[in-house]
């Protein structure tokens, strides 16, 4: 099945993809198989063109970029399938939205992964170049990482795969579908924060990751945004 790219980028090459083309024709034909059952190659083809585009502009060094562009259209192509009901959705989806996608929401993506039984999703509306080295010390101190996560912009496929959207401080840049939950975790940026105060704002996330597990995996939950501890309402992408 063909699908439009919701970024609008077209068929323009990475900029600084340009003069490895065979890695993405190589990187199009591995996904162009595992999405098969879904997508046409010619989708595929879009999608791991864009996404070269996408993230090159924010690459600081173009070595691990053919890698990172290969986890980013799996992502959105599976997340795509998941949310138009093209392939199974065995467990409850959440996704994690901060500005950058290099702290508060790689921080707790990290906690909820820790947990089976629940997919985990990252964005940002304003993604950033790396995860910072905050939640990296952060996490080490648990004896986890963040695995092989990246900041990521913020696309329509992964929003409609989600069940629960937790948006963490980026407000309304960071849009919701109707019919997702919507939570609005209103803790402070790490960037800046004395080591006690990252631990503490770490310690938060993880209160609220398990009520959050809690309430998923016997049953789920309702829909709507909550923010403070109650439901405002829904928006749209």
């Amino acid at each position: 099945m063909d699908e439009q790219s919701p970024l609008g980028r077209g068929r323009r090459a990475a900029p600084s993809l340009r003069d490895i083309d065979p890695v993405l024709e190589r990187i199009t034909a591995r996904l162009a198989i595992r999405h098969g059952r879904a997508f046409s190659r010619e989708t595929v083809e879009r999608y791991v063109e864009e996404c070269s585009w996408v993230l090159s502009a924010k690459a600081r060094v173009a070595t691990h970029l053919p890698v990172l562009v290969e986890r980013f259209a799996d992502q959105r192509l599976g997340a795509l399938a998941r949310g138009m009901g093209l392939a199974p959705k065995p467990v409850p989806e959440v996704l994690f939205v901060c500005t950058e996608n290099a702290g508060r929401s790689q921080l707790a993506a990290a906690l909820l992964r820790h947990r089976a039984g629940i997919r985990v999703l990252t964005a940002g509306s304003e993604p950033g170049s790396e995860i910072t080295p905050v939640v990296l010390r952060l996490l080490a101190e648990q004896g986890m990482n963040a695995d092989e996560e990246f900041p990521k912009p913020l696309t329509r496929e992964v929003v409609t795969a989600a069940d629960v959207v937790v948006t963490l401080g980026c407000g309304d840049a960071c849009p919701v579908r109707p019919g997702r939950r919507c939570l609005d975790w209103d803790l402070p940026e790490l960037s800046g924060l004395d080591i006690e105060s990252a631990r503490a704002v770490r310690d938060a996330l993880a209160t609220r990751v398990a009520a959050l597990v809690d309430e998923l995996l016997p049953g789920g939950a309702g829909t709507g945004c909550v923010r403070g501890g109650r439901v405002v309402g829904e928006g749209g992408v």
